[in-house]
């Protein structure tokens, strides 16, 4: 499984990124290639003195190789299990798995130095997503090692991948079966996860930190949670105190499933609505409606090509949200677009502070939590990035 089919050479001077152990190999530093590899295949890459400088899956796009053993040793049939069980260890060294919480992203791709996979791990069920070829290929290994390294603590491994250009997610039971919805805990707050059905694979555990930031600043506040999904900002700010709680998503089911949350946390609907609705419709003509709302919606730009519509997007959505909220209201905004970095977020908000007419303070940045680490020669792994802002 681990032989290479083909050898990479790179272009003179282009492997000083690989030499500080970045992960990608893009299609303009490959001088010639020896041999004929197929989407998914193992491959070498050498520099253009011959030098072996990694191994990893290859792939015809802009990001031709995915290095997941960098040297010249050849990467052996423990790779998934060390790899796996090492980024185990992280996450119980960070106190992830505690009485009260039982859910967390096992395996953060390039963070973790498996560029193309992911692995979120929810209460004794491993959910498996390949964002490479490569990683499709080889789900069968990455199932049996996650066996090996988890031992009783897996009960189902379920795969699911989104082929490009396929309408439908490409899923299975890789080991057992559990049923879905499945329970889980998070700092003490109960949550369905539907993993079949459900965005991603289920839950978007990176905002789990942030929820508890939003849990410290809800107590006695009107609450607005826009792009609501789960309800897990809704479900943190009830419990922690908050007066009323409104929460808004263009999804039929996603409402569903935060009634469903709501519900299993025993909170009164009166306290609570919910509303099926594009959150720019929703926010339109409301002036100082609530003391505290939540901005955390989907990535506006998934490419480099789709940026500068992607921040109209965010700025007008910011700019509302500040019109809507009351004098001394507490606004949390999140991107969680990889192509845009932090400054041209933090710029993008500016502009729509300027554009609504608000004085606002930065109190807080945020970002993502521990199991979703960002490897320090990769810094394209920092995608969530947010502000808490005070608005006088």
């Amino acid at each position: 499984m681990f032989s290479p089919t083909a050898t990479l050479i790179l272009k003179p001077g282009r492997d000083s990124s690989v030499k500080r152990f970045h992960p990608w190999v893009f299609s303009g530093a490959i001088q010639k290639t020896e041999g004929t590899p197929a989407d998914g295949d193992w491959v070498c890459v050498q520099g253009a003195q011959g030098e072996v400088l990694g191994y990893g899956h290859y792939q015809k796009n802009t990001i031709t190789v995915r290095l997941l053993s960098f040297g010249p040793l050849h990467p052996g049939a423990t790779l998934y299990g060390s790899k796996i069980a090492r980024a185990w260890s992280q996450r119980i060294a960070c106190g992830l798995l505690q009485q009260d919480n039982n859910a967390f992203r096992l395996v953060h791709g390039e963070g973790d130095g498996l560029s193309g996979l992911i692995i979120d791990y929810y209460h004794g069920v491993a959910v498996i997503q390949a964002h490479s070829a490569g990683m499709h290929a080889d789900r069968e290994a990455i199932a049996l090692a996650l066996q090996e390294v988890l031992a009783g603590r897996l009960q189902a491994v379920f795969y699911k991948n989104q082929p490009q250009g396929q309408a439908k997610p490409m899923q299975a039971y890789l080991m057992g079966m559990s049923a879905v919805p499945h329970q889980i805990q998070e700092h003490g707050h109960l949550f369905w996860v539907d993993w079949e059905e459900g965005q991603k694979t289920g839950f978007f555990l990176d905002q789990r930190e942030n929820r508890r930031r939003v849990a410290a600043y809800s107590r006695g506040r009107t609450v607005l949670n826009t792009f609501c999904y789960t309800g897990g900002f809704s479900v943190y700010a009830l419990k922690a105190g908050a007066e009323q709680v409104h929460s808004v998503d263009a999804s039929a089911k996603a409402i569903e499933l935060t009634q469903r949350n709501l519900q299993l946390n025993a909170f009164d609907p009166a306290v609570h609505t919910c509303v099926v609705m594009d959150t720019f419709d929703y926010l339109k003509d409301k002036t100082h409606s609530y003391d505290l709302i939540i901005l955390d919606p989907p990535a506006f730009a998934k490419h480099k090509d789709s940026k500068h519509q992607a921040m109209k997007g965010y700025q007008r959505l910011n700019a509302e949200a500040m019109k809507a909220i009351a004098p001394g209201g507490i606004l949390f905004t999140f991107s969680c677009s990889q192509v845009v970095d932090r400054q041209l977020f933090y710029d993008t908000v500016v502009s729509a502070a300027i554009q609504a007419g608000r004085e606002i303070k930065v109190l807080e940045h945020l970002g993502q939590p521990a199991d979703h680490p960002v490897s320090i020669y990769h810094r394209e792994g920092e995608y969530l990035k947010g502000l808490v802002l005070y608005v006088a």
